[in-house]
């Protein structure tokens, strides 16, 4: 199934005025504007603390599958652990995905696309020991081990929340649209899927040297580890969240009113009975189409 019918179908979801996405009548996630980045961030920032901390004060673990990005929420975050003295012992983070070098190896933990060294140094480092996430409670996905998150996930009850950002492309972790002239995946089939290696598609290597390596292509690494939308969809609520602009207007909009298609993977998350987006005003504004 495709996303949408044709250009004109999404011509027309383009011009929808921002202000009626929220309440629009035939939207199909619900969906919250803030005015500025700095809004998205403190948004979700505060959902994660006061999630742990309800969790907390009810005696019951916290179980996150965990995005590297966006990460300005971060620095929030950890100063309101810090400073409301939030227990995070409690909490269990399955970290979405990481990226790997040309031979589908992980990267160097001091390299500037290692997830998982980003996230030690920068998530992780500056928490107060005494309240910080136990290591046995940091899962990271491994080459080696494919299927380990999805065991540890069961082991631990299952995930209460995923969070995430939306990439140009619609892809959730790095569950990208399927590209190949020589195989198809069914809408069934990528509803299924689960943790695995995998190329990353050209245009997230292109975005990915534009916003994060001055146009150095070279630096970007071009595979990635992810689990799969099994893992992502199994959460009790799903909460995403994006910032970047112009970027992101289309696929939001094709978020809101296309079809369930892994051509646009965050669409799935229509059949999610829980899940909200969060943009700020510069993402929910209309494309500048011209026509």
């Amino acid at each position: 199934m495709w996303a949408y019918k044709n250009s004109q179908e999404l011509f027309e979801w383009c011009k929808i005025p921002p202000e009626e996405l929220p309440s629009h009548p035939k939207a199909k996630v619900k969906l919250k504007i803030v005015p500025s980045k700095q809004d998205v961030y403190r948004v979700f920032a505060d959902t994660l603390a006061d999630e742990v901390k309800a969790n907390n004060a009810a005696g019951r673990p916290t179980r996150w599958i965990l995005p590297c990005g966006p990460r300005g929420e971060y620095p929030l975050f950890i100063e309101r652990v810090n400073r409301e003295r939030i227990s995070l012992k409690n909490l269990h983070v399955f970290h979405m995905d990481d990226h790997l070098d040309w031979q589908g190896r992980h990267l160097a933990l001091d390299h500037p696309f290692s997830l998982r060294g980003w996230m030690t140094r920068c998530f992780y480092g500056p928490i107060d020991p005494a309240l910080n996430v136990p290591e046995a409670q940091r899962h990271f996905p491994h080459v080696s081990r494919v299927d380990e998150m999805a065991e540890k996930i069961a082991a631990v009850g299952g995930v209460d929340s995923t969070y995430g950002g939306i990439g140009y492309r619609g892809h959730i972790a790095y569950n990208e649209p399927p590209r190949s002239p020589w195989y198809r995946v069914s809408v069934e089939e990528f509803r299924n899927c689960t943790t695995r290696i995998l190329h990353l598609n050209e245009d997230t290597l292109v975005a990915l040297s534009h916003r994060a390596a001055g146009g150095c292509s070279d630096m970007v690494a071009p595979m990635a580890i992810t689990l799969g939308m099994r893992e992502l969809l199994g959460a009790r609520r799903i909460r995403l969240y994006s910032e970047t602009g112009a970027w992101k207007q289309t696929v939001i909009r094709i978020l809101l009113f296309g079809n369930v298609s892994p051509e646009v993977p965050v669409t799935y998350c229509q059949e999610h009975p829980d899940c909200e987006v969060t943009v700020d005003e510069a993402t929910a504004a209309c494309p500048p189409l011209g026509i």
